[in-house]
């Protein structure tokens, strides 16, 4: 049983339907019930806002783990503010497995980057997205849970190819720097049951 956080966003869709695929039961906040589409038994949807903490509650409440893959374009609140939501949430409620969703370009991974990312994506147009992602990640890192923090590069509409380069270091440097939603999604998926970056944040891109 998984809580998806963000599950209308153009990843969270690919999360939730790679989950259903693989035979989870998943349960999903989002702010208008229209917008979740699937139609499955084992599907959960709960209407409300991760601002809310009696919202979040119902969400998290029994789950065996919570994936986060919240989004807010360009600006920079809901991600950092609504994890903080679910990491109490999961607190209380003794669920301990947290795989959340941040950026290649957060914490020691900006050496990953190229001019471009570095300098202009993220120095000048989406400054408040990174850091909204850092503070995430503080948050994240503060925590009790079992966590993962996940830094996918920039996402393509690409198909799901499970060809893709994870867990290298800051020094890296011959990458492409996009990877497609559909292969992160598997990626975070595959953290629920792998222990292997437990309290760690891999990099994951082309």
């Amino acid at each position: 049983k998984i809580a998806i956080f963000g599950a209308t966003g153009s990843l969270g869709r690919h999360v939730v339907e790679q989950a259903l695929e693989r035979g989870y039961e998943v349960t999903v906040l989002t702010r208008d019930a229209g917008r979740a589409t699937w139609t499955n038994p084992r599907l959960h949807v709960v209407e409300g806002d991760v601002s809310d903490p009696a919202a979040v509650e119902r969400t998290v409440a029994g789950q065996d783990a919570v994936l986060v893959t919240l989004g807010n374009g360009r600006k920079g609140v809901v991600r950092a503010e609504g994890t903080r939501q679910v990491i109490a949430a999961m607190e209380r409620n003794g669920v301990k497995r947290l795989i959340c969703q941040s950026t290649l370009g957060a914490g020691d991974s900006r050496g990953s980057l190229d001019f471009l990312w570095k300098y202009i994506m993220f120095g000048l147009l989406l400054r408040p997205a990174l850091a909204d992602h850092e503070q995430q990640e503080k948050y994240v890192r503060a925590s009790t849970l079992d966590w993962t923090i996940v830094r996918p590069s920039a996402f393509t509409d690409g198909p799901r190819t499970g060809d893709y380069r994870h867990g290298f270091g800051p020094e890296e440097r011959n990458l492409t720097l996009k990877i497609s939603r559909a292969d992160i999604a598997e990626f975070l998926l595959d953290q629920i049951t792998d222990r292997n970056y437990l309290h760690r944040t891999p990099g994951i891109s082309n």
